[in-house]
């Protein structure tokens, strides 16, 4: 008959603590390594890739929807020191739908030229301003329809809901509507950073992003939500640049400028504020854009015809410029 050991309590409580000790630190492991899975995401109002390092962007918007053939842009783009592309999809309701193939290709690209990924739906332009402009809902059933193109690339993808889904009518319906689709992206199972464009052709030269972004970011059960504004002729002075950034900043909120441009239709943007402001504060910023513009605003682009050796006078400023793409940019660590 075997006798059984009897241990003396203090052993017992010893081994007991280790035990716990060596699954805490299992424990943490396992976290550690589940949110870098989860990719990017927002900590103390700043933005952070899968490795947990600090991410600034510095990017350009490229028009992919409406030059799908221009796949050698995001190289070029690359080759400015970028560090960030925003990407223009169009859910099929105002352009050529991009379809779950395409979108899957566009991420690829991304990461093979090493840029963070920033894909946006421009379908909801100036809802409902614009004609045949689509809410938000309609953005949230396009990005599920090609949720497997994006799920796994959270390390360098971020959904951009719905670009500027409001004009200056109807505004007053963006913070429920806004908090809705982020709750439905969550519920539809997207763990990535999802960025909110602000209303009011994404200028919100009403305030209502600013005065009530703490609330949609709660709205968000993983409070992973960035802030972008638009800045044109609404913010036509470094103090008004400066204001409105300083703002979310100052309430631990993330915020960055998803497009600005040195010159517009509405006005005079201050672009050189735009960039100082925004490398003083370490916020992103992606001018608008590369190339592509057409209906008045040619002086929008970067370069001439997709052609990377022929800057324009804003493709010049923007990446070779102060405070420039060229000069502060930092590829992220995830590559």
């Amino acid at each position: 008959m075997k006798r059984r050991l009897r241990l003396p309590a203090a052993v017992l409580t010893v081994l007991a603590m280790s035990v716990l000790l060596t699954l805490s630190q299992l424990s943490f492991g396992m976290t550690g390594k589940a949110a870098a899975a989860m990719g990017f995401h927002v900590s103390n109002g700043r933005l952070l890739d899968a490795n947990g390092n600090d991410f600034v962007m510095r990017g350009i918007n490229h028009a992919h929807t409406w030059y799908p053939n221009e796949t050698d842009s995001l190289a070029d783009i690359k080759a400015t020191g970028a560090n960030t592309v925003r990407v223009v999809l169009s859910s099929g309701d105002l352009w050529n739908r991009n379809d779950t193939a395409d979108v899957a290709s566009v991420v690829e690209n991304c990461e093979h030229n090493k840029l963070v990924c920033v894909l946006e739906v421009h379908d909801t332009i100036g809802y409902p301003e614009k004609s045949g402009a689509v809410p938000l809902s309609r953005a949230v059933d396009y990005w599920n329809s090609v949720k497997s193109a994006l799920t796994g690339e959270e390390d360098h993808v971020l959904i951009n809901l719905g670009n500027e889904p409001f004009g200056n009518t109807g505004y007053e319906a963006w913070t429920e509507d806004i908090s809705n689709a982020i709750q439905r992206m969550r519920d539809l199972g997207f763990q990535h950073t999802l960025i909110a464009d602000a209303p009011n052709w994404g200028q919100d030269w009403t305030y209502t992003m600013r005065d009530n972004a703490a609330s949609v970011f709660q709205a968000d059960p993983l409070r992973n939500t960035v802030f972008s504004v638009h800045m044109y002729g609404v913010f036509d002075t470094a103090t008004k640049v400066r204001n409105y950034l300083n703002h979310f900043v100052d309430a631990g909120l993330p915020i960055m400028v998803g497009e600005f441009g040195h010159r517009h239709s509405d006005g005079d943007p201050a672009e050189d504020a735009v960039m100082a402001t925004a490398e003083s504060l370490g916020l992103g910023y992606i001018g608008w854009s590369w190339s592509g513009n057409s209906g008045g605003v040619e002086y929008l682009d970067m370069v001439r015809d997709f052609d990377p050796n022929q800057l324009t006078p804003w493709g010049e400023r923007i990446i070779n410029g102060p405070n420039g793409i060229r000069e502060t940019s930092e590829e992220s660590s995830v590559y």
